[in-house]
């Protein structure tokens, strides 16, 4: 692959710099990001974006404001939230987009999904401290402030309270895999995934295939119902975004993109550095309508 980023072809996605364009792939302090839903909305109505999404992990709860913040500033918004599944042990993360918000299995579903992810962080504060690292999981809770605490927050949690310099310290010392803290995440299958997605009248994307090294799999990922690939990304670079927009045209899947933002999290926040053309957007749509159109299946359990 290409070591250039590939911006300048008229079927990728539009330069950083450029005005216009969407961001499909956001995170608020409803998960783990930093902005609130209306600092998110505002900072893309700065940027110039046409469109944007909300895809918290295991949340839609930001979903009603950021939608009121972008309708005032004239933004198209779409309802949406980041799953982590599995297929045959090997871990993808899905993007539903067009999710209805109260949809109530869809909800009793997040909830479940919260309840582990909680679960997970006691965990990690007890291996913590059988390691002598007094942190405790409330005070984990505590600075997440949402239904949806996850291993950024423990990092966060661990600098806060003096016992490591940075959050790059506490993961490359505690909590990435591997490490003593670490403690595995929960995932439901791919396919059950997809359906809770198609329940909820959403589509089902797959986010930046390339960080979790699953191209052999996607062929099997559509054959489930998958809807799109996320083709754009922060760190889909070089040759990566044609390679998958040649795949998404093989396989029959929309086409999104999105920086991945977090706030300030994860450095400097990312938002506009992936600008989604407007055309993509369309046949989103285009392909949510189609959805729409034909019998959904019953959702798998999970």
């Amino acid at each position: 692959m290409s070591a250039s980023p590939v911006i300048s072809s008229e079927k990728t996605a539009l330069r950083p710099g450029e005005g216009g364009g969407a961001d499909l792939h956001l995170h608020t302090l409803f998960s783990d990001g930093t902005f609130t839903p209306e600092e998110l909305a505002e900072r893309g109505g700065r940027l110039g974006l046409v469109a944007m999404a909300l895809t918290d992990h295991d949340s839609i709860e930001g979903c009603a404001r950021m939608g009121r913040a972008c309708e005032g500033l004239g933004i198209e918004f779409i309802s949406g939230a980041e799953l982590t599944a599995e297929y045959e042990g090997r871990e993808v993360h899905l993007l539903g987009y067009f999710l209805e918000v109260e949809h109530p299995r869809l909800l009793g579903e997040m909830g479940k999904f919260q309840a582990v992810r909680k679960d997970r962080v006691r965990e990690m504060a007890a291996r913590l401290n059988k390691l002598g690292i007094p942190l405790r999981a409330e005070t984990v809770f505590e600075l997440a402030n949402c239904h949806s605490p996850g291993r950024p927050h423990v990092g966060r949690a661990l600098v806060l309270e003096g016992l490591c310099a940075s959050v790059d310290e506490a993961f490359e010392k505690y909590l990435k895999k591997g490490r003593p803290a670490w403690v595995p995440k929960y995932k439901i299958s791919s396919d059950a995934a997809i359906a809770l997605i198609h329940e909820a009248h959403g589509l089902a994307v797959l986010a930046h295939p390339a960080l979790n090294h699953c191209d052999q799999i996607i062929p099997t990922l559509a054959g489930q119902g998958l809807d799109g690939l996320e083709c754009f990304h922060t760190r889909h670079t070089g040759a990566m975004p044609e390679y998958y927009l040649q795949m998404a045209a093989r396989l029959n899947l929309a086409v999104t993109g999105g920086s991945d933002c977090h706030g300030y999290s994860k450095g400097k926040p990312l938002i506009g550095g992936v600008r989604l053309p407007a055309r993509y957007v369309d046949k989103l749509k285009d392909a949510r309508r189609n959805r729409a159109s034909q019998p959904q299946p019953a959702a798998k359990a999970t």
